[in-house]
């Protein structure tokens, strides 16, 4: 009985000490995030119906423009040459703390909010990265901050960038050639994700290129031997690639999409192209892989007889980890605890499972472990990277779908436009929100965050992999 009462006090204790630490500012950021909610969703939402791709997100980026400006923010639109990127400003002084805002979706994957596979309009977009959520939480969490500054309870400068096109052109590479992060001290992030965590694990480097051949057209059947074949190259080219994949690293990814292989079957086809994309967890390694699959381009040329161009479309850095800000970050999941769900939300995730072929175990809305940081991590890209190797990053993921779920698919669409992605989008400004409050409140921890970034970075010079503008469709 003892030894249970003092099990007890103890427990009582450390409850005790939690509350304490959700500080009446931090309670005020929270509340700050709760008196925005409705609104937050209402723009989330909006985002999520008009999925909007790569560039063209032009009513979206208004949105959440517009939406900062009516909440007291300075907004600097077409920023960095891009008509839909945009920064919104608050404050004076030092630290500038910043925080990421993504918007756009991907192609063909429009979804309806029911557990099974059903678009609302065949063959057209959905947010299956779940960035409707992303850009509202972010704008949300700088908001906070921004009435934070305005009571006088914080110093500095609050800086939230809507940054377009992640899933295809990575435009946030574009913005930091333009010099947008020169000022900033520390940068915020999160993701939309299947479970809740600090951050702390580093993405794909990759780079994405055009390969186009141009042959000669010719009759298929009464004179081929006057043609030319672009698809013979094409072909050629991806026979080339894919007797490679033994020969690389296994961490390494080679990816292509044929976009033109000829128009019709009885015409040798004079012209075709293909999309590729290669990638590993660092950047040192995916380069020569990259200057090995580029070469085989001009041999598929040679062998076909064609000529053939090749255009850099851009690439983008592995994420360097910052593991001082996963701590901050970390310390704030706790104060926050798991998200809790509904009887019904947790059905709707088992659906969502059982029609994608997962176990059906439900929701994860429990805060994990700090883990360790991987060295050789798997999964995607992001341009976050860039981003992360020219100011300090804090990440985040929180739970906006079931476990298991397949990204990029219509599954996480189906869960962005309800319920279970409204909750995971809240707790992230919250989570988000608090963590930059306590970068702008103690500037040994921007000290400490930024002292790890200097290290992890060491004497690598930022090179964009770029060459010209951003391509912004009808320009």
């Amino acid at each position: 009985m003892k030894k249970f009462s003092t099990l007890l006090l103890l427990g009582l204790i450390s409850l005790n000490l939690s509350a304490q630490k959700m500080t009446k500012d931090k309670k005020a950021v929270v509340a700050s995030v709760e008196k925005h909610k409705e609104n937050l969703i209402k723009i989330s939402d909006s985002i999520w119906a008009l999925a909007e791709t790569a560039f063209e997100e032009s009513i979206s980026s208004k949105l959440l423009a517009d939406y900062a400006e009516e909440n007291g923010m300075t907004v600097t639109r077409g920023v960095a040459n891009i008509p839909t990127a945009f920064v919104a400003t608050y404050g004076s002084g030092s630290p500038v703390i910043s925080v990421l805002g993504e918007f756009d979706a991907l192609p063909g994957l429009s979804q309806n909010t029911v557990p099974t596979k059903d678009p609302r309009f065949e063959g057209e977009p959905g947010h299956g990265c779940g960035h409707n959520m992303f850009g509202a939480a972010s704008l949300g969490a700088a908001i906070a901050i921004k009435e934070q500054i305005e009571a006088g309870n914080i110093k500095g400068t609050v800086k939230f960038f809507g940054t377009p096109a992640e899933e295809k052109f990575f435009g946030k590479v574009w913005m930091v050639e333009a010099g947008l992060w020169d000022d900033v001290d520390v940068n915020v992030s999160w993701h939309p994700s299947a479970e809740i965590e600090a951050d702390v694990q580093s993405g794909l480097a990759l780079v994405d290129f055009m390969v186009e051949f141009y042959g000669q057209a010719a009759h298929a059947s009464a004179d081929p031997w006057n043609g030319r074949s672009a698809s013979d190259a094409l072909e050629l080219y991806t026979t080339g690639i894919n007797y490679y994949r033994e020969h690389i690293r296994p961490t390494s990814r080679i990816h292509y999409h044929i976009q033109d292989g000829g128009q019709v079957v009885n015409v040798v086809p004079d012209y075709a192209r293909l999309w590729v994309r290669v990638r590993d967890p660092k950047r040192d390694v995916m380069l020569p892989t990259f200057e090995r699959v580029k070469a085989m381009a001009e041999g598929a040329a040679i062998m076909a007889n064609v000529d053939y161009k090749y255009s850099l479309i851009s690439g983008i850095y592995e994420t360097l980890v910052n593991r001082e800000g996963g701590k901050i970050m970390q310390n704030n999941l706790e104060l926050l605890g798991p998200i809790t769900y509904t009887d019904e939300e947790i059905a709707y995730g088992k659906a969502i499972q059982e029609a994608t072929g997962k176990p059906q175990v439900g929701m994860d809305g429990e805060v994990h472990p700090l883990k360790e940081t991987e060295e050789l991590p798997g999964g995607g890209s992001t341009d976050v990277g860039d981003v992360s190797w020219n100011v300090p990053n804090i990440n985040l993921g929180v739970t906006v779908a079931p476990k298991g779920t397949p990204w990029h698919s219509w599954a996480v669409v189906a869960c962005g436009g309800m319920s279970i992605g409204h909750k995971g989008m809240v707790y992230a400004s919250k989570a988000m929100g608090m963590t930059m409050f306590d970068l702008f409140d103690d500037p040994k921890s921007v000290e400490k965050v930024k002292e790890e970034y200097k290290t992890r970075k060491g004497d690598v010079k930022y090179e964009a992999m770029i060459d010209g503008p951003p391509p912004i469709p009808g320009k």
